[in-house]
């Protein structure tokens, strides 16, 4: 292993999940981060040879969640060793940075960082998380662990899944596939987004259409891969904060492939997500190819 440390580990269908921390210069400071290794990566022959590295898949999670919730809370693991995926969950925010005021807010600073790079003070010298989950993160997970780098997918919920949105499109050649449930997908248009990018990224707006999907599919899309969005009907968040309606529009305006769903009266929390998690492996393993 390199530059990272063990923190835990559990054996979980038939595969291993395991914590880690590492020094990040991204971020300047310590970060967490979950890789879950299928039967498949354990294998003697794939352990000494590296002959048949898998696709790995990155999930990016919501406001106040770390990279344990998704491993706990989605039922995802199963589906890992079912189709064959190494599954990276990163924390979703530098932690214990000094700055003042960074654990004020649940929607601000500490657990929310929104996957952006910021350029204000105090923020920009530790919240730099777009740069780390595009970066960073991946190369410390190549260099680690038996992935694939032609076979990597992107998924997220809420403020993860804006930043698996942004990350993909801005990224087609390192990201094969995306999908996400519930995303802030028009951060520029409500208060969860208008609060971090003023704060993260002070008041250009230009900046800030560099992390709103929906103005990133009007200028790049997704290289005519088709995205996956799950959205629950009876998610209180729906109409002020994620707005599915304003992306599907700028999808349809330049022929990006989009297949949005919407449920029946499920909300915002992981028992939406376990509810659907399996369709979201299926269409990643459809465009890498998993077992």
């Amino acid at each position: 292993m390199t530059n990272i440390n063990l923190l835990s580990e559990y054996k979980c269908f038939g595969g291993k999940l395991s914590f880690y921390s590492h020094p990040s210069a991204t971020c300047n400071g310590e970060m967490r981060f979950a890789v879950y290794q299928p039967p498949q990566a354990l294998s003697e022959p794939l352990s000494k040879t590296l002959a048949e590295p898998l696709p790995v898949l990155y999930f990016l999670s919501g406001l106040t969640c770390t990279e344990e919730n998704f491993m706990v809370k989605a039922g995802a693991l199963q589906y890992a060793a079912k189709y064959g995926f190494i599954l990276v969950t990163p924390d979703t925010s530098p932690r214990n940075t000094g700055i003042p005021g960074e654990n004020d807010d649940w929607d601000f600073g500490t657990g929310a960082g929104f996957y952006v790079d910021a350029t204000q003070e105090p923020w920009q010298t530790h919240y730099r998380m777009y740069s780390y989950i595009v970066e960073e993160l991946p190369d410390l997970i190549a260099q680690n662990f038996p992935i694939n780098p032609e076979k990597q997918g992107i998924f997220g919920h809420s403020m993860g899944g804006h930043g698996a949105l942004v990350c993909a499109m801005r990224n087609p050649q390192k990201y094969k596939s995306v999908s996400a449930f519930a995303p802030i997908v028009a951060p520029n248009n409500c208060p969860w987004g208008q609060k971090a990018f003023s704060g993260y990224l002070g008041e250009n707006k230009e900046t800030w259409s560099l992390y709103d999907a929906t103005e990133l599919v009007k200028q790049v899309g997704f290289g005519g891969s088709p995205i996956l969005i799950d959205q629950g009907t009876a998610d209180k968040f729906l109409v002020n904060q994620l707005k599915p309606e304003l992306f599907e529009q700028a999808c349809k305006e330049v022929n990006q492939p989009l297949t949005l769903r919407y449920q029946e009266g499920y909300d915002h929390s992981y028992y939406f997500i376990t509810s659907f998690i399996e369709d979201h492996f299926r269409h990643h393993a459809k465009e890498l190819g998993g077992i």
